[in-house]
């Protein structure tokens, strides 16, 4: 019997430290066909955020995959005493096609798990012109050393890729702009990590 479970996609943000273990990472993915694309990327964690995740670093590899039944399957080769984030993508908002690359992916988290706040999300995104792509998504992490504290609000998370040439300071400026607007609309939605794309490496 074919398994009918349907293939889902998403993001995985891996500590990049010059080491063995990133440089394996990163060979692992550039041979993997599950792996779409790789960068080298800079995280700006949200000061939220930072004391559930007090071992982040700031350079990461970041990919995008097809499977996440796959992906996981080498969950022992991305798993060390950093945490690895793997945002799995449950609801496509939508994708659009631009000339250029997509330079920076900024990621919330929604307080309030309810079917209004999710159609005033994607009403918002959707009009800004710059998003290539937004969706919502669960996150989990990988980490072998035990949080001191319990991240609490995985299974919603809103990721944004947009494409635009300005800096990220500029970039980062446009994602919360479109925060803003969401939040006057009584929808709790808080920064998580903000991602700039430097280096395509796949």
């Amino acid at each position: 019997m074919l398994n009918s479970t349907p293939k889902k996609s998403g993001y995985i943000c891996v500590p990049y430290q010059h080491d063995k273990f990133s440089i394996d990472v990163k060979d692992m993915w550039i041979s993997s066909r599950n792996i779409k694309s790789i960068y080298f990327v800079t995280a700006t964690f949200s000061d939220e955020c930072k004391p559930y995740f007090p071992f982040s670093t700031n350079h990461y590899l970041l990919a995008k995959f097809d499977d996440e039944e796959k992906l996981l399957k080498d969950a022992t080769k991305f798993t060390n005493s950093k945490p690895t984030f793997v945002f799995t993508v449950d609801n496509d908002l939508f994708e659009r096609d631009f000339d250029n690359e997509q330079r920076f992916i900024s990621t919330y988290y929604l307080e309030y798990n309810d079917s209004e706040a999710i159609a005033d999300v994607a009403n918002i995104i959707v009009k800004k012109d710059k998003i290539r792509q937004a969706g919502f998504a669960h996150l989990n992490l990988f980490c072998s050393e035990k949080p001191k504290f319990v991240f609490p609000h995985t299974q919603k998370i809103v990721i944004i890729e947009v494409s635009d040439d300005r800096s990220p300071q500029s970039i980062n400026q446009y994602c919360e702009k479109a925060r803003q607007n969401i939040s006057r609309k009584g929808v709790v939605m808080n920064n998580f990590v903000s991602l700039s794309l430097l280096e395509k490496l796949k």
